[in-house]
């Protein structure tokens, strides 16, 4: 009777499991169709027996690619448009030994904002080429001055005819808050060690203090004189004519009839000009055609995958850890150096076998003054299971960074690093101004003076000012002790290179701040030197994205984000969000305002 009552709902549950069934196996038919599509569309075609390799880098050049966040991911981009540096030095320099490749061609076209010390590592990658004897030819509608710096590698430069090459100069200019916040009333506590310790002047000051200023500027000189040393070398021009260019644009200009393209050619920056056609013409010339009349030309992106195989993983493992971002507490948000993910990721390093040296590739200007010691202790740690580390600097590698390094073995630099600014601070705003505008009143009760006295409702109290500065003063003495004992000098030598100053590579190394000038590749030898190994490959090491992220990344469309904002409101959107990912626990920092130049 049972039976017969319920075999309704039996056949039902039946047939909503069927359905269930075929459901699952559809989309699991479904999921491994778009897997073999993916597949079979990311294939790489062979390459042409003779080819030009063609380097035309999309977006701003990074160390590692920042991982897209959800929100990107499902708005149909992926973030920021980024290239890996390490991906074009890798490209050019297996197409040096390659007999495939005839040419290189520079097109920096849409390369985005970039650090000159990226730049000219590429620009180095380049002239390593050239001694293949294989030609290289840049060309652009148009040029700044970090596309053309770039472009200037080459044996030729072409541009087209309505375009500019515009040489300006280096500039550092800062936007400060003071006046809007004693407007609004709002109250900012700073507490530093180190005259040079800038970070904290937009809140403090309507503009730069005179040591502000004086470092700034003794930077942007130092920098300017190697890019443009460099372009005179390239060029074959003086540095007078360059400084003629930049200093005298618009006499220039006039002298050209007011043509920039012109003015550039006059000026011996580029060597013809030619529209897109004509350029088409030139590489035809140089090349030929295949048999589809199209122009043999292979992208990085096709280039690494067809070459790939080159290297197989053999011998001693030599983890490469790139640090990028500003240091926090914590995992910390992508595009940021976690203290705690970071110590995780060393800690699995110094237990794995396969690893017998670590270097770290730092590009930081610092942050969380926790969360850079608790990464160096995780770097001691690795040294005493008898791995050496060592330090490789990229564009910026400094305060929070340079606490980091520290606990290397070897730091390495490139000449126009920013490194240094060994000083720490700490800010404390108080909105009970704005609050009490508004009609808000705060009240309360406590059980000791310190007990609730970082609340920024409320006035900062002077055991709290005073507690914070002490703390300040403590940290920065821990600081100059870690230099102290790493780069083997007395207390008052490294507090004479502390003090918050920020120092190029070549005079960081000139001063005992840095053992060598050199990229990654040099760093990662001199690791596999300290390990008294010569057989050995790269291991990059690097959390991996979180599997919905993976699946998204891979199968949502690849539309690049933009803005579309100003510049000039991006930087302050992005000094903003900067803000949110304060986040050490004793409020005390170790960072630099510098940017890379």
């Amino acid at each position: 009777m049972w039976r017969f009552i319920t075999a309704p709902f039996r056949f039902l549950w039946a047939a909503v499991d069927g359905t269930r069934r075929v459901l699952a196996n559809l989309l699991l038919l479904i999921f491994l169709l778009i897997i073999v599509a993916a597949w079979w569309a990311g294939r790489t075609p062979p390459l042409p027996a003779k080819a030009a390799l063609v380097v035309a880098p999309v977006g701003r050049l990074v160390e590692a690619a920042t991982p897209p966040s959800p929100s990107d991911l499902l708005a149909g981009g992926r973030g920021v448009a980024e290239v890996q540096l390490d991906d074009v030095l890798q490209t050019i320099r297996r197409a040096k030994a390659d007999s495939r490749i005839q040419m290189l061609v520079i097109a920096p076209e849409r390369l985005g904002p970039s650090s000159v010390s990226k730049l000219a590592a590429i620009r180095d990658e380049i002239a390593s080429f050239k001694e293949s004897g294989k030609p290289v030819y840049a060309y652009a509608g148009r040029f700044n001055q970090s596309q053309y710096y770039l472009a200037s590698a080459a044996d030729q430069v072409f541009m087209a005819p309505d375009g500019y090459a515009l040489v300006q100069g280096l500039a550092a200019y800062n936007t400060f808050y003071k006046r809007a916040l004693d407007q609004l009333g709002v109250k900012v506590h700073v507490f530093r060690a180190g005259k040079y310790k800038s970070f904290v002047e937009p809140y403090t000051r309507e503009g730069m203090s005179e040591e502000n200023r004086a470092m700034t500027q003794g930077l942007l000189d130092s920098v300017w004189a190697n890019l443009k040393a460099d372009l005179s070398s390239t060029r074959q021009l003086p540095e007078e004519a360059i400084d003629t260019y930049v200093n005298d644009y618009r006499s220039q200009l006039a002298a050209a009839g007011g043509d920039p393209a012109k003015m550039a050619v006059d000026g011996g920056l580029v060597d013809r000009l030619l529209d897109s056609n004509e350029w088409e013409a030139f590489l035809a010339e140089q090349l030929g055609r295949n048999a589809d009349g199209d122009l043999p030309l292979v992208g990085m992106e096709a280039y690494l995958g067809d070459t790939r195989h080159w290297f197989p993983r053999e011998g001693a493992g030599i983890a490469v850890l790139t640090l990028q971002g500003a240091i926090v507490d914590g995992d910390g948000p992508p595009g940021t150096v976690g203290g705690a993910a970071v110590s995780q990721m060393l800690h699995e390093l110094r237990d794995n076998d396969g690893i017998k040296a670590v270097v770290l590739r730092i590009d930081s200007p610092g942050g969380s003054a926790f969360a850079a010691e608790q990464i160096r202790v995780a770097v001691e740690g690795v040294r005493a299971a008898g791995k050496p580390v060592v330090a490789s600097m990229s564009s910026v590698a400094a305060s929070g960074g340079y606490w980091i390094a520290t606990g290397a073995d070897e730091v390495w630099a490139y000449p126009m690093t920013l490194t240094g600014s060994i000083g720490v601070f700490g800010l404390f705003p108080d909105i009970s101004e704005p609050l009490d505008a508004l009609g808000i009143d705060v009240d309360g009760v406590r059980t000791a003076p310190l007990a609730g006295a970082l609340d920024p409702r409320r006035p900062l109290s002077d055991d709290a000012r005073d507690a914070l500065q002490l703390s300040v003063e403590h940290t920065y003495t821990q600081f100059i002790q870690r230099v102290s004992k790493a780069r083997k000098m007395s207390i008052s030598e490294a507090d004479a290179l502390g003090q918050g100053r920020v120092w190029t590579g070549a005079e960081a190394k000139a001063r005992g701040l840095v053992d060598q000038l050199g990229g990654l590749d040099q760093a990662v030898a001199a690791a596999a030197r300290l390990a008294n190994v010569s057989d050995y490959h790269r291991v990059e090491a690097s959390e991996p994205l979180p599997l919905r992220l993976q699946l998204l990344k891979e199968f949502l469309p690849d539309a690049r984000a933009s803005s579309g904002v100003a510049p000039w409101v991006s930087r302050v959107m992005q000094e903003a969000d900067q803000l949110l990912n304060w986040n050490d626990p004793a409020n005390l920092y170790a960072h630099c305002l510098c940017e890379p130049l």
